[in-house]
């Protein structure tokens, strides 16, 4: 009875360890910015947008330092990532909450069509290959980075009420290295599954 009360308690302490708490905080941090957007706080959701950001850094810096890495962590922090990045361009599509800069819906669906496959592709591979580990390659970081840019500038841009041309190209930076990426990640996919078997 005492052996599996220490068991319990000691998962609770991994869950609840320093990394992972940052990363649930960023998961609760997503209401209360999509909440902020809807009524036009532009300011206070760039705010909470740049703190969200802060906690992905300092939780992946403290699992690293003080040897925090868990199996949920490394299941969370992933999930989190993509919650804030599909919230905060699906909002920054909406006209009607953005002034005025607007992600342009074009890009949204492919950054988000682009997640869906990538996530379905991992799913299927796990079920029929038993596959649970997917490096992250050059090119998929490289569109993580400018996906993540892409909300960063416009939020800050309508925060200050300006335009800039510079926002175009990122827009097409980031469609190039989301189209290139899900190609990459769809060969990858494809060589991991025509594998042969062990055994």
């Amino acid at each position: 009875m005492g052996n599996s009360s220490s068991m319990s308690q000691d998962k609770k302490d991994k869950l609840f360890n320093l990394p992972n708490t940052l990363t649930l905080l960023r998961i609760l941090l997503i209401p209360i910015f999509l909440t902020l957007m809807v009524k036009r706080k532009t300011p206070e959701a760039f705010a909470v947008f740049l703190f969200a950001g802060f906690t992905d850094v300092l939780d992946g810096f403290t699992a690293r330092m003080l040897h925090m890495k868990t199996k949920i962590g490394a299941f969370l922090d992933p999930v989190a990532d993509k919650l804030l990045m599909t919230a905060s361009f699906i909002i920054l599509t909406i006209p009607t909450l953005n002034s005025p800069n607007v992600i342009p819906l074009w890009l949204t669906a492919s950054v988000v069509g682009r997640d869906v496959i990538i996530a379905s592709g991992a799913f299927v591979l796990y079920k029929l290959r038993g596959q649970t580990t997917f490096l992250p390659s050059l090119l998929g970081k490289t569109c993580t980075v400018l996906q993540v840019m892409v909300p960063l500038f416009v939020l800050f841009l309508n925060y200050r009420q300006v335009s800039s041309p510079l926002l175009i190209w990122l827009y097409y930076f980031t469609l190039l290295f989301t189209f290139l990426s899900a190609v990459h990640y769809a060969f990858i996919g494809y060589r991991m599954f025509s594998r042969p078997q062990d055994g």
